[in-house]
């Protein structure tokens, strides 16, 4: 009999960079320890809106390689920051484009869990759930967990 848990499903974390997300990363890893899940940690990304004599216009699309690089960085950052070595094999980094929330829900369908941290990059400091955490807890076809940084 072996000693190592058989995998049991899969949790879906979001990732952003934030003190908040790292905590988030760190309970899914320990929780995907006790369980034998694999974990997904995921980062959004989306043209930021700009604004010009005309009104709103669209980024450049030159821009898109490098708005996809940055959240890639950022998510190599946190996971290397926060994952120890011989955990991170059960960790699968994405980088997708959309809104966070509507990213980590398509990511959520079929995880056997959601976890998020209650307050990303943005927002008002003293607020309990970001816009984020509460679209999450809303609607996701999964259960969710929402994570508070150390010291809130």
């Amino acid at each position: 009999m072996s000693s190592q848990p058989k995998e049991s499903g899969r949790i879906v974390v979001g990732v952003d960079g934030s003190e908040c997300s790292k905590e988030a990363l760190r309970w899914a890893v320990r929780q995907a320890e006790l369980t034998g899940a694999t974990v997904n940690a995921v980062i959004a990304w989306e043209y930021p809106p700009l604004y010009g004599s005309i009104g709103w216009l669209d980024a450049p699309q030159e821009l898109e390689g490098n708005i996809k690089l940055w959240a890639g960085q950022a998510l190599d950052g946190a996971i290397s920051e926060v994952v120890k070595t011989g955990d991170a094999a059960r960790v699968r980094p994405t980088v997708a484009y959309g809104t966070a929330p509507a990213v980590l829900l398509d990511a959520a369908r079929e995880a056997s869990l959601l976890v998020v941290g209650s307050r990303g990059h943005g927002g008002f400091a003293g607020a309990l759930l970001g816009s984020v955490s509460q679209h999450c807890t809303q609607h996701a076809p999964c259960p969710v967990v929402v994570v508070r940084a150390h010291g809130h």
